[in-house]
């Protein structure tokens, strides 16, 4: 095997402009594939971490029937405080769970005392939802950083539109579950950025005072906002907390509460679930690179050889070590250009990240894009390329095995 391994390089090497412009073809798909799938996959994580953490947590509870009504905010579908307090034990006993937050979520209308105008209001527990959302605070682009009774924090939009500041009372109305209205006084504790874009309206309360607009004795929760300690089990951990919720059923023997990840309720999946997409695209882009310079250079290296290959067959070579020998060499081409590829690669984000790419999410300003390279990503690109530089050699190195040496010393 060693002789087989020195015949081929030397043969390689016998054609350094063929060997050097194959190489650098499969070199080429690799650098191209490494630098797309690094960025587009860091640039993927990034969002899905300024989604979950800023706002929506990485999955959340409902009762049963809530989200396909979300848009109306039904105040009848709340969770009462003892289904709450079943939910509440469950996360508490559950070591995935790193904090949790409960929302009550309603539609009011906003006063400035001048204008009056539509806002959706979320009653929240500050502590355990900065805790659940840690990224919450940052979006917070005026005012304190924290929440207490009697406060609100209200969405840029509508502080622009209203001409409200930090400080200003405001009056929040709202018609709880039985139709009546009520009202309170609130004062303007921030100006919150929206995390999805310029049309947000999502405004925020100490959840004891969303119960004391709603004429709730006990705040009712419309969700369970959930972070996990590691957000890479997250699909076992929806299937868990569904197991586990599935034994909480109504009067009718029907569940009670269902489990969404964020990705059944953030559109930005959709766009996610397009990169992973092109990515596949792109690495069969590579595989198809590799398979044409790879097949093409053997091919031609087999017509050019032939009275070579008769030779060594007539001098007793068996079939076997022919064909070994060809595919070592495609095997070799495929290694080389696996090797200064991810070399490259590396160097190519390692520029980019000096340089530093910056963009807009939404109302989230100048994000910094931190490209990473995931061994596992350059494990599987290396594999790829040298298995198609190896798959690719098969049929040249079987052509050339199956030579018969009288044929092939009369070629000319």
């Amino acid at each position: 095997m060693r002789n087989l391994f020195k015949i081929a390089i030397r043969n390689l090497i016998r054609y350094k402009r063929r060997t050097l412009l194959t190489a650098s073809l499969i070199t080429i798909g690799v650098v191209f594939v490494l630098v797309f799938v690094s960025i587009s996959g860091s640039f993927k994580t990034m969002i899905t971490g300024q989604i979950t953490d800023s706002m929506m947590g990485h999955l959340q509870i409902h009762r049963k029937g809530y989200v396909a009504s979300i848009d109306n905010l039904p105040l009848n579908l709340n969770m009462k405080p003892k289904a709450y307090q079943k939910i509440k034990q469950a996360l508490a006993a559950d070591p995935q769970v790193e904090a949790f937050s409960p929302r009550l979520k309603f539609g009011g209308m906003f006063s400035n005392f001048t204008e009056t105008t539509n806002i959706r209001l979320n009653g929240i527990d500050p502590e355990a939802e900065f805790r659940t959302v840690p990224l919450f605070s940052s979006r917070i682009l005026e005012g304190k950083q924290t929440l207490r009774k009697g406060e609100i924090l209200i969405p840029a939009l509508l502080a622009k539109g209203m001409k409200v500041k930090p400080g200003d009372p405001v009056v929040i109305v709202a018609t709880n579950a039985d139709g009546s209205v009520n009202g309170k006084q609130f004062v303007v504790a921030g100006i919150l950025e929206s995390a999805t874009g310029p049309g947000g309206r999502d405004g925020y309360v100490h959840i004891e005072d969303a119960a004391e607009v709603l004429r709730m004795t006990n705040a009712e929760i419309s969700e369970v906002a959930i972070r996990l300690k590691d957000f890479g089990h997250l699909t076992a951990a929806v299937r868990q907390l569904e197991n586990k919720m599935a034994g909480e059923v109504n009067q009718q023997g029907r569940p009670m509460f269902e489990v969404h990840s964020w990705e059944n309720l953030s559109p930005f999946f959709n766009i996610a679930r397009m990169i992973d997409v092109m990515t596949l695209f792109i690495r069969i882009m590579l595989i198809a690179i590799v398979l044409i310079s790879i097949m093409n250079v053997m091919i031609m290296a087999v017509y050019e050889r032939i009275r070579e290959i008769g030779t060594i067959a007539a001098i007793g070579t068996l079939p076997h070590k022919i064909r070994s020998m060809f595919i070592i060499e495609g095997f070799c081409m495929g290694v080389v250009g696996a090797a200064v590829g991810v070399g490259i690669g590396a160097a190519v984000i390692a520029i980019v990240n000096l340089i530093g790419i910056r963009f807009n999410f939404g109302q989230q300003k100048g994000l910094l894009l931190k490209a990473t390279l995931d061994p596992v990503d350059l494990l599987v690109v290396s594999v790829i390329v040298i298995v198609v530089a190896v798959l690719a050699s098969l049929q040249p190195a079987v052509k050339a095995s199956r030579m018969e040496p009288i044929d092939a010393l009369r070629h000319v």
